[in-house]
């Protein structure tokens, strides 16, 4: 029977890793092995002088003799889910260009061959237009992929298990037109935000999340690069534009490797292509796991661009945390352009009547200046700092 593991769990997610703990320790007691090839000769050979009680193996490839001895001195084996177009225990986080793989340079038609339009198109299969459930070893290895994710992210976040970046979020519209003003004044944010020690994460789409990602990326270059690179990608200014991804790529050629920050996508929304300048993307199929997480690691503030629904939601998410201090003290809400979230979209004045009387009141701002808002964020973050 398979007993929950305790928080002690030593995880090996390497061959050579495994070979060492058992040759320092003779056991596998208390091991979790994840998405691991155990058939070489070698290993099967050392694996099989030691016990295997109370160790778990995730995803795993064994001979019968090594999968048998496992079973038969207490371990617990996890099916491996052969034959899908994802790895659910993966180690790592994505990246642009995994997710790209199949991409034909100048062939718009080859994205759909892609690997990230593979992913989705079995996920929308397993959906089956909302009738049955999905079926039950596919719901499962959906969710143990989205674990996977979780472990990945948080080791990008907290090596060593100690907090080690500032995160900032920014969301918005995934219809944002590289030609827009709101487009440049986002990614002059985060590229000073970038500059100043934080780490931008966004919804990994297109639009807002773009502009973001992109001024993160172009961070040891001056803010002059923004304009430049901005006007090579207006050539192409909507994720549905014939050459969008082309655009994307000269960006990236002309000014090289980019500063990090991270893409928190999702498959549930396969229409919006994850955008190529992030350098870490954490792409999840539960949109709801994905939003909240999001959210959730945001814990120096998140900047709200213009955005219809998807936003939205993001932003009375993000006052719940707020006012529950679920995930600690509030943290900074700021709105970027007055009368969109007063006038067209009007909720900053309902964020304000909610926060009335809260902690959380004092954490939101709304401007159309982008220096101002990544001086609040900063002013944050030196209050955190001392209060700490």
């Amino acid at each position: 029977m398979y007993a929950c593991r305790p928080c002690d769990a030593i995880e090996v997610e390497s061959v050579a890793a495994l070979l060492d703990h058992v040759a320092d320790h003779g056991t596998l007691e208390n091991v979790v092995v994840q998405g691991l090839d155990l058939t070489d000769d070698t290993v099967e050979a050392r694996l099989l002088d030691v016990s295997a009680e109370d160790a778990v193996f995730l995803g795993c490839r064994f001979t019968d003799a090594l999968e048998g001895h496992i079973h038969q001195t207490g371990g617990t084996v996890f099916p491996a889910f052969e034959g899908l177009p994802f790895h659910p225990y993966r180690a790592s986080l994505y990246t642009p260009d995994e997710l790209m793989r199949g991409y034909e340079r100048g062939q718009s038609a080859s994205l759909e061959d892609i690997h990230d339009a593979d992913i989705y198109r079995y996920y929308k299969q397993q959906q089956l237009d909302g009738g049955p459930d999905v079926p039950v070893m596919d719901a499962l290895a959906f969710r143990i992929h989205d674990h996977a994710i979780d472990d990945a992210l948080r080791d990008l976040l907290h090596p060593d298990g100690r907090p080690s970046r500032r995160v900032v979020g920014i969301m918005g519209g995934h219809r944002m037109a590289r030609t827009a003003p709101a487009f440049t004044a986002i990614a002059r944010i985060a590229h000073a935000l970038t500059r100043n020690g934080f780490f931008v994460a966004t919804g990994g789409g297109p639009g807002a999340m773009e502009a973001a990602n992109l001024g993160a990326y172009l961070a040891g270059r001056d803010a002059d690069t923004i304009t430049a690179a901005v006007q090579m990608l207006s050539d192409a200014p909507q994720y549905d534009t014939d050459g969008y991804f082309e655009r994307a790529y000269a960006v990236r050629e002309r000014y090289g490797d980019g500063h990090e920050s991270l893409a928190v996508p999702t498959w549930f929304y396969g229409h919006e292509p994850s955008n190529l300048f992030a350098t870490h993307v954490a792409k999840y199929f539960a949109n709801s796991i994905r939003e909240d997480g999001l959210l959730a690691m945001a814990h120096y503030g998140v900047i709200y661009a213009p955005g219809s629904a998807g936003t939205i939601q993001e932003v009375f998410m993000d006052a719940a945390q707020n006012h529950y201090e679920t995930f600690g003290p509030p943290s900074p809400m700021v709105f970027y352009d007055a009368t969109y979230w007063t006038e067209t979209k009007p909720v900053f004045p309902l964020l304000q009547a909610l926060a009335a009387d809260t902690p959380y009141a004092e954490e939101l701002m709304i401007t159309d200046d982008v220096s101002s808002v990544v001086d609040a964020i900063t002013h944050h973050a030196s209050a955190r700092s001392h209060t700490a």
